[in-house]
């Protein structure tokens, strides 16, 4: 894991997906969470982190790495001209997110956030992002989201826009 997160092995931190405390996997689960390469995603947008993104222990905090999901995705839907945030009459709402951590990453780190579709529904779909620290070839976490699309004024699910669905299914994995 070192080789895959330099600044591991200099800081001398233990990976996290190592610690028993990190494993959320239900003991009836077939397998256990694990890095993921850069191929396994369809699209990447660098992200700088910050000085306030760094905790009390050093590294990025957890509730940070949310925000780069969102802003991975949502900057690569407004890129090709799928998404509208002022006035499009289709807004995304979350409705379900998680994340495993098996590096950390902390400030001046660059980071790379892979992205991809892993399920589409009518008015759904899945979203999958693995944050790798710039040059690194595996996650440092990586997790999802799912969006139910909804009008705008309404708040009541529709289906997802043609220009949508075009960009979400050019972003999907081999097993979506």
């Amino acid at each position: 894991m070192a080789d895959a997160v330099p600044h591991v092995a200099a800081s001398g931190l233990r990976p996290l997906a190592e610690s028993c405390a990190m494993n959320t996997t239900p003991a009836s689960s077939a397998a256990r969470p694990a890095p993921e390469p850069r191929s396994a995603y369809r699209a990447f947008r660098s992200i700088g982190t910050r000085w306030a993104d760094n905790d009390v222990y050093g590294h990025v905090n957890n509730v940070v790495y949310y925000s780069w999901f969102d802003t991975a995705v949502n900057a690569h839907l407004i890129e090709q001209g799928a998404l509208d945030i002022h006035g499009g009459p289709t807004i995304g709402l979350v409705i379900e997110t998680q994340c495993n951590y098996f590096a950390p990453i902390a400030f001046p780190d660059a980071v790379d956030a892979g992205i991809r579709v892993a399920a589409l529904g009518s008015s759904s779909v899945r979203y999958e992002v693995g944050l790798f620290p710039a040059g690194s070839g595996l996650t440092a976490a990586r997790g999802h989201f799912v969006h139910v699309y909804v009008d705008r004024a309404s708040r009541r699910p529709v289906p997802l826009p043609e220009r949508l669905r075009q960009v979400l299914q050019a972003l999907r994995g081999p097993d979506a």
